[in-house]
This record gives C-alpha cells, sequence and structure tokens, in this order.
C-alpha cells in the first residue's frame, strides 16, 4: 500500500495522513500488479535469520513504488509476484502491519475469500477485554486495529447502526473500567458504534451451556482477540477469547472443569455460530510479561488452527491440550509462511 498526494503527486510508503509540503489528505493505493525487479539469495546464517537460504525481493507495482520483502520462495526476475488465497474454510491467512491496520486487515481478509456484508446486517465484533490496562501493556485488543476494522467494515458498506462491540467481566473489575482504560470507549465513540455488556442481555441453553443470544442473531460475527503468550496455558489467543459469549457461571464452570481442555473445541466449532477471527499480533505478551513487537495480523474461520499457527510461530511448545492434536502440516497457510516468519521470531 501507497499512499499518494492529489495535488503534488508524491508518494509514501506509510499514511503520515496530510502531504507534508501541501497538507493535502493522501490518496491510499494498493498495489494489485506486483513484478519481482531485482532477486537475491542469501545463505549465510545471521542471529535474526538463523534458518538459510531464503530469498529477498526487490517489488514494483503497476504505479513504479518498489520495495524489498522477504521470503522463502524463490523468484526470478521478470515474475509476476503473487500470494494465492487459502483452498478451505479452515485455512490460516497471515500478513505483516507494516505501518498501517487497515491495510493488514484488507489483505489477510482477501486471502481468506473474503466476505460480504449488506447494509442491513447485524454485526458484532468481540475484542479482548480482559483487564482495566492502557493499550501499551497489550493486555486488550489495541483501539487502533479496532478501529483499522471498523473502517474496513464501512468501506464494505457496513451501516454503523447494526455494528456493535460485544464484550462481558467474568471477575469483580466491572468491564466498564477495561473499556474505558484500553481507549476501546474512545474507538467506539468517533465511530458511533454501540458498545454492550454480554452480562446484562438474554442467555439461551446450548447443549447445557448459557450462550449469549447476541451470538445466535447476528448475521456477522468477528472475533477479534489479541494474542499473547501465557506461563501456564501456554498462549492465550482467538479459542479463548470466543468463550466470552458464555454466561459467567457457565465460563467459571468450564475453568474448573478437569476436562476443559477436550471441551473447548466442541464449544468453539460446533455450539458457538461459525464466526470469523481477526486476530490483533502487533505488540504481544511474552510469558513473562514484557511487551514485544511482532507486526503480525491473522484471519480465520477456524480459532483453533489460527492459534497452533500462532504458537508454532512463536515457537511455543507448552501447548494447550486442545492444540496438541492439531499438525501443523494441516493447516493451510496462505500469505506470509509460517517457516519466515518463525526464525523471525526466534528472538522471542
Amino acid at each position: 500500500m501507497f499512499y499518494k498526494c492529489s495535488k503534488c503527486g508524491k508518494n509514501w510508503q506509510y499514511p503520515i495522513g496530510k502531504c507534508p509540503d501541501c497538507f493535502c489528505g493522501l490518496e491510499r493505493r494498493p498495489s494489485r500488479k506486483v513484478k519481482v525487479i531485482g532477486a537475491s539469495q542469501s545463505k549465510v546464517p545471521t542471529i535474526m535469520h538463523p534458518e538459510t537460504p531464503y530469498f529477498v525481493l526487490v517489488l514494483e507495482d503497476q504505479n513504479g513504488n518498489r520495495w524489498v520483502q522477504k521470503t522463502t520462495k524463490e523468484h526470478k526476475i521478470g515474475d509476476y509476484f503473487s500470494v494465492e488465497p487459502v483452498k478451505n474454510k479452515d485455512g490460516v491467512a497471515i500478513w505483516r502491519v507494516k505501518y498501517d491496520p487497515l491495510e493488514a486487515i484488507e489483505k489477510i481478509i482477501e486471502l481468506i475469500g473474503g466476505i460480504k456484508i449488506d447494509p442491513q446486517d447485524e454485526i458484532i465484533i468481540l475484542p479482548t477485554l480482559i483487564a482495566p490496562k492502557h493499550p501499551y501493556f497489550a493486555s486488550n485488543t489495541s483501539p487502533e486495529f479496532l478501529d483499522a476494522l471498523l473502517q474496513y467494515l464501512k468501506k464494505q458498506g457496513a451501516c454503523p447502526e447494526k455494528i456493535k462491540v460485544v464484550a462481558q467481566s467474568f471477575d469483580q473489575i466491572p468491564i466498564e473500567a477495561s473499556v474505558q482504560k484500553s481507549k476501546i470507549l474512545d474507538v467506539c465513540l468517533s465511530h458511533q458504534i454501540n458498545l454492550l455488556d454480554l452480562s446484562k442481555g438474554k442467555f439461551i441453553e446450548k447443549n447445557g451451556y448459557q450462550i449469549s443470544e447476541e451470538a445466535f442473531r447476528s448475521d456477522l460475527i468477528i472475533n477479534l482477540p489479541i494474542l499473547k503468550l501465557d506461563r501456564r496455558a501456554g498462549i492465550k489467543g482467538a479459542s479463548e477469547n470466543s468463550l466470552v459469549f458464555l454466561k459467567k457461571e457457565s465460563y467459571l464452570s468450564l475453568k474448573e472443569d478437569n476436562s476443559a481442555s477436550e471441551k473447548i473445541p466442541e464449544i468453539v466449532q460446533k455450539i458457538l455460530p461459525n464466526h470469523l477471527t481477526i486476530a490483533d499480533c502487533q505488540n504481544i505478551q511474552k510469558s513473562n510479561g514484557f511487551t514485544v513487537f511482532a507486526g503480525l495480523a491473522l484471519a480465520g474461520f477456524n480459532p483453533l488452527n489460527l492459534d497452533r499457527i500462532f504458537a508454532e510461530i512463536c515457537l511455543e511448545k507448552n501447548l494447550p491440550k486442545y492444540l496438541e492434536k492439531i499438525r501443523i502440516e494441516d493447516i493451510d497457510v496462505a500469505g506470509r509462511t509460517v517457516e519466515e516468519l518463525r526464525y523471525d521470531l526466534s528472538h522471542f
């Protein structure tokens, strides 16, 4: 994605808001037709890139914009560079977040086959909201990531009055505190989006679990977790965040159940309605609580596969039991390869 000033014609590869020379707004110009104009192969391992060989490409789009990209696949000068979408609904799309989260969200949704939105569709968004902490702690979904998703939905024709951001608290801290401290409230107010506390709504019994009625009344559910590493659970991500649709009593009883790991896949894949997961993986918490920059966004309709891919990228071996049986080789991945990112993030 490049950004062009409509007055002076200058281009930038990052969203600076306005042209510093003309003070005019910039036009977003996506790269549609990309060609390889330079290629090199590296066989020398380094601390940041221990696995070789890998390839560094110089790419040029239809507007003459150029940039460099690392890949594990060999290309020749003159080849057209393209990224194939996933082949099935259980696939996972991965993309780099360079400067603009909106660009990454557009790309990963495209790679999973896209979504069609009618202006009358009821849409609910479920961000991670577990603690009243500032965004830089990476405890909750970042406000910038939610803002980018809302921009995308509006561009696709979604009506703001039909969109709800939902959450609920499973501890003694009111959800209002987390919504405000995380800056999620500010984003919702700026887009005129309704906020809903699920605990104050109705619940429906499904297979012995009380699940929010909102999940079954919506045309599109978007699970918007922030991915993180955890000392006990290994990872906390998409699958666990989707459990927020459970009533508090059902959620707590599940957490106390010794066989919870066996029940989570059934709840996520069979009891809850089918939903799209768009995961925030820009800044993530390590198992020691410190935050590191990962610069990624992931998407897919299977949150279990998405969590498994995230664990593999971070070289996390302490997996929840419900992920242990999922083999990386069985997951169709589009966008960036697991091998490429796994070693890029090996300094975790």
